[in-house]
């Protein structure tokens, strides 16, 4: 079996040995530009790595995990013209650059190409790479129009943050995983059982990216602390924190998430003191602990001896800051 880092690497090595040099340049200069800014390429690699559990011949499947990570993109490149972000993995994002019209037909050509990826499955198994494809495809789309509602809305529950971020975020990871081991020949309960993984891996990782916000270090974090807090964003610690506090906390709550003119710093420290009395750092962190719990099981779930499965728990222990 190859590890995780062998498993990106040749990622890396596929994406950009893509031929994206068509006309006319201006669509696909800014595809370029995307699917040049990296990232962690996690979803790819779990293709890579369920399918590496049953079968060596990686570079089989290399198309489908190329098709979930254009995908990922796709969905990166339109996200930032819905939320006017100037910068993603610290480069000026494909809208600030080429504007809005180019970065739409980018992203909309973007996920063409995923879809003709896809295809490249073989026959035998088409046709449920696609049909899983096609409905995580959908299940996205969901979820990032009840991340939207959310900026408007003040009663938020915790139930319907944790389906939104299963829609937006944990789906294409368990999408991925399920897909690599259909390609594998698994059998039906062990690609059920992986997909569980997955989606507990990612509700547990955003969570962690929630109170990490709030409360991690920016050398380990990789980005400035209390951004979620200065935007007033529907995160579980927020969600929570207007749930359980009382009305004189509801008030300076209130009073911040209303505020227009005040100094940053301030802000977060106000915040964040409700959210110490309230106890939202201990309730998220159980709430981690819980679904990392549950992915483990799941892994645990799959028929395979655990040399076959200790890539993917090690990669769930990396990313979840715990020990195996």
């Amino acid at each position: 079996m190859l590890s995780f880092n062998q498993l990106l690497e040749h990622v890396n090595t596929a994406m950009a040995a893509l031929d994206l040099n068509r006309q006319p340049d201006r669509l696909y200069a800014p595809i370029r530009y995307a699917l040049s800014l990296g990232g962690k390429r996690l979803r790819p690699t779990l293709l890579l790595m369920a399918y590496n559990m049953y079968r060596d011949d990686t570079e089989r499947v290399m198309p489908t995990a190329l098709g979930i990570e254009t995908f990922h993109n796709f969905t990166l490149l339109h996200d930032d013209v819905m939320d006017r972000a100037d910068v993603r993995r610290g480069k000026p994002t494909v809208h600030k650059l080429w504007g809005d019209n180019t970065a739409i037909l980018a992203g909309d050509n973007m996920l063409v190409m995923a879809f003709r990826m896809m295809q490249q499955a073989d026959d035998a198994h088409l046709r449920q790479v696609m049909d899983i494809f096609s409905a995580t495809a959908v299940e996205i789309d969901e979820g990032q129009q009840m991340d939207m509602d959310f900026e408007t809305r003040m009663d938020v529950a915790e139930e319907e943050y944790i389906e939104m971020i299963r829609l937006k975020t944990s789906v294409l990871l368990a999408a991925a995983l399920k897909i690599g081991a259909v390609q594998a020949g698994a059998t039906a309960a062990d690609t059920e059982a992986l997909y569980d993984f997955g989606i507990c891996l990612g509700l547990a990782f955003q969570l962690q990216d929630d109170l990490l916000d709030v409360y991690g270090d920016y050398a380990t974090f990789g980005k400035k602390i209390g951004g979620d807090i200065l935007c007033n964003k529907k995160t579980f610690m927020l969600i929570n924190a207007l749930a359980r506090a009382d009305k004189a906390q509801q008030q300076v709550l209130g009073q911040w998430l209303a505020a227009t003119d005040y100094v940053a710093e301030e802000k977060i420290a106000a915040v964040t003191h409700i959210y110490d009395m309230l106890g939202i750092r201990e309730l998220a962190a159980k709430r981690i602990n819980a679904y990392f719990d549950k992915a483990v099981a799941a892994l645990d779930a799959v028929s395979l001896p655990d040399e076959r499965k200790a890539p993917l728990k090690e990669l769930a222990c990396a990313l979840l800051q715990r020990r195996s």
